[in-house]
């Protein structure tokens, strides 16, 4: 904290707020001078400082902009009507992170430019998904690459990395990552070391659909080794019955290699349904190689389609049966709200049939009621576990995670303590990230700060309407700019595409 100043002339002071730095355990009562976007000066003694705005913060807490280390909004920021990013906005969001589970949007060079000449309402951390530059050079089918086309990825992870990637995300889950053998995500993965990123994964398996869940995590801490770069498993969960109470192993496994060194951390969304699309969750991975023609092809085929309804038949049980996969996003809006065996009996089909007479027209999404609250909470008090809303459309995580989060499980069930709570948010991330000067209160730092109400910030949206704006935030600072003010948005597109 800076010595005493006096005739300060500053665009944003903030007053009288319990100030939490993302750092110390403990809040401080503090002003907060901002000027050109950054904080240029911390006092705890009252200064004769002239701003052209003042918040008076009392009775609220002050905190660093949340990041939000696994989204697909880059959906959103790509379109000029939803470039706001509202939703995350209005939960303390000031950064996201985009480009998870092996999807990203290519090249990241134009998208960089979309988002500076229109604007977007948070800032930006874009990661190169292996899946998009597999699906460049194989296409989506089943194979391994020769040298010659290892060669052509590893130059497109390069173009990418040096065009401002933060690292390369994998969903090893679906198609066409699931396709890939360890040893081609390391090779990829010493590229991305040593254009200095991390390794951001959706698990090969998160319940027992293939090698199951732990050898899932120990792939990913072989990749790491191998690889020498810092991993994050992305919303880290026990996904099924077959694989519930396993936290407490996969704790020890990661704590274990951790004190050996190696960087491991994870995500995390405070809820107990994961959401995907309907053809991830329950179609087998082998059936749709080749794309949605080919599924199809083979599933008219008399044999073959005895196979994929044996095992899709599997994979909804895994999943928690029909009633527990929920449509959450459809173009018929008639399915939305219903469970897969309610549509079972609307179509007079098995569920397992009934899956594909939905995907045969769109790509239907469904929420799956799949985890329990010891594994949820397991992994929650891991100092190493952020938080990710993994927000997309039709789950209540995209409008209420970071929220959710805190009244749930920091004031109601008292799991994390608050100053827990916004580390894990804001510094911790940025840190793992190497965002810079971002994830702390802390002078020279650039302004991403939000301000809520200790008594009233809470999460609104839920399965039977996920598009409701969570409440209590009272102001939100990006760059410096006012976004947030008095709950309202006041228009502005402040968010940047940040650099390592």
């Amino acid at each position: 904290m800076s010595s005493c100043k006096s005739d300060i002339n500053v665009d944003l002071l903030i007053i009288n707020g319990m100030v939490y730095d993302g750092i110390n355990s403990e809040p401080q009562n503090i002003d907060i001078s901002i000027n050109n976007g950054k904080i240029i000066y911390l006092s705890n003694n009252k200064q004769s400082i002239n701003a052209d705005k003042i918040i008076d913060a009392e009775g609220l807490i002050v905190s660093p902009g949340f990041i939000d280390t696994h989204t697909h909004s880059d959906r959103d920021l790509n379109n000029k009507e939803t470039s706001h990013n509202l939703p995350f906005l209005k939960q303390g969001i000031t950064t996201v992170v985009v480009g998870n589970d092996g999807d990203s949007y290519f090249p990241i060079s134009d998208y960089k430019s979309l988002y500076e000449s229109q604007g977007i309402g948070t800032n930006v951390v874009m990661l190169v998904g292996h899946g998009t530059i597999r699906n460049k050079v194989l296409g989506n089918i089943n194979k391994k690459p020769n040298l010659d086309e290892l060669s052509e990825m590893k130059k497109l992870i390069t173009q990418e990395m040096s065009s401002g990637a933060f690292g390369m995300s994998t969903g090893l889950f679906y198609s066409p990552g699931s396709y890939s053998n360890t040893e081609e995500i390391v090779s990829l993965a010493k590229i991305v070391s040593d254009n200095g990123g991390i390794y951001d994964t959706h698990l090969r398996d998160e319940s027992n659909y293939n090698i199951g869940l732990i050898s899932a995590v120990k792939e990913t801490i072989d990749i790491g080794l191998k690889a020498n770069i810092p991993v994050h498993i992305s919303h880290i969960k026990c996904l099924g019955r077959y694989v519930w109470h396993q936290s407490d192993s996969i704790i020890k496994l990661i704590e274990f290699y951790r004190n050996k060194g190696l960087n491991v951390t994870a995500n995390q969304y405070p809820y107990d349904a994961s959401a995907t699309s309907l053809k991830g969750a329950v179609v087998p991975r082998w059936a749709e190689s080749g794309g949605k023609d080919s599924l199809f092809i083979r599933f008219n085929n008399k044999k073959i389609k005895t196979r994929i309804l044996k095992e899709t038949s599997s994979n909804i049980f895994r999943r928690g049966g029909a009633d527990k996969l929920l449509i959450v996003n459809s173009k018929n809006s008639d399915l939305i709200g219903k469970n897969l065996l309610e549509l079972s009996i609307e179509f007079d089909k098995p569920p397992e049939e009934t899956v594909y007479h939905l995907i045969k027209s769109e790509n239907v999404s469904v929420a799956s009621f799949n985890m329990i609250e010891e594994d949820i909470i397991n992994f929650m008090k891991q100092s190493w576990v952020f938080t990710g809303s993994d927000g997309n459309t039709g789950h209540p995580r995209k409008y209420g995670s970071f929220p959710k989060k805190y009244s749930e499980y920091v004031v109601n069930k008292k799991v994390l303590n608050l100053s827990e709570f916004i580390a894990n948010s804001t510094s911790k991330p940025a840190e793992f990230f190497n965002v810079n000067k971002r994830g702390k209160i802390k002078e020279g730092y650039y302004a991403d700060i939000i301000i809520f109400d200790p008594l009233y910030f809470k999460d609104k949206a839920d399965y039977s309407n996920a598009f409701v704006y969570s409440e209590g935030l009272i102001y939100s600072i990006i760059n410096g700019e006012l976004i947030i003010d008095k709950n309202n948005f006041t228009g502005k597109l402040k968010g940047k595409v940040l650099k390592k």
